[in-house]
């Protein structure tokens, strides 16, 4: 008999059993089974459902994908490239993502192709033209992301979509914190087991709330999009068989390795 629980301090996760894909509230490991809509007031499941045979998914399914360039000082110094007045945005083909624990794929060994540890924000209702009040209070939560990076196509384009949205280049999870100040918390990239980039989010240029207002402007955001916050300073290289561990304050780590 499921009951009706607050959204607050939890943890949102996506997940398979056999054929059946469902949501669940995840406290303290444990799977706490979702009814009803996820965005809207949902009920949860009294009993955990075991976890044997589940599998862990991209914790939203999103129409579009939002990735923002250029948005820590310290990343526009190191690709060398003048602040932005106003946030740079483009989109990332859903078909990149990659749930935790997947694998990413490099189609062009030749090329470099970088990592990007990312805080994300995932949308909890339709929201257009919004002031960052407003846009505040229709985000659902946050999880932590990469934004790998072909880099050879990118300094060969004025278009990044391409360079970012080859399959599985979204790691995306593994779930989504619907409970948090996201304007103060520390972001990590580890390779295997190195710290590489390491900054808080109090240092980005364009806040999550003002970055969710800007866009409604240009479109309508609707539950589940995604946006990508922008990554800091210390991007690197991936080759095979290397180990990313995003970790982000308040977040479950997001673990990938490279294929």
């Amino acid at each position: 008999m499921p009951f009706v629980v607050s959204l607050r301090m939890a943890a949102i996760g996506r997940f398979q059993k056999g054929d059946e894909i469902f949501y669940a509230k995840v406290v303290a490991g444990e799977l706490f089974r979702l009814q009803g809509d996820v965005f809207s007031a949902p009920s949860f499941d009294r009993k955990p459902t075991p976890r044997q045979g589940v599998k862990t998914l991209v914790p939203v399914v999103p129409g579009k994908i939002i990735a923002v360039g250029l948005n820590y000082a310290d990343h526009v110094r190191e690709m060398k490239r003048e602040l932005p007045a106003e946030p740079l945005f483009w989109f990332k083909a859903t078909t990149s993502l990659l749930a935790a624990g997947g694998k990413i794929e490099i189609p062009f060994p030749s090329h470099r192709t970088d990592f990007e540890a990312e805080l994300a924000v995932v949308i909890g209702r339709k929201i257009r033209n919004a002031t960052p009040a407003q846009a505040g209070r229709c985000i659902f939560g946050y999880t932590a992301a990469q934004d790998i990076s072909d880099r050879t196509i990118q300094k060969a384009e004025s278009q990044w979509a391409r360079c970012k949205s080859f399959d599985t280049f979204t790691p995306l999870g593994p779930y989504v914190e619907t409970a948090m100040d996201p304007d103060a918390l520390s972001i990590q990239q580890f390779q295997n087991g190195q710290l590489r980039q390491n900054s808080n989010t109090s240092q980005l240029i364009f806040k999550p709330a003002a970055l969710v207002s800007f866009i409604s402007t240009n479109m309508t955001l609707l539950p589940g999009d995604v946006i990508l916050t922008g990554t800091p300073g210390g991007v690197g290289p991936i080759q095979g068989g290397d180990k990313l561990e995003v970790r982000i304050q308040g977040l479950a780590p997001l673990c990938n390795s490279v294929k």
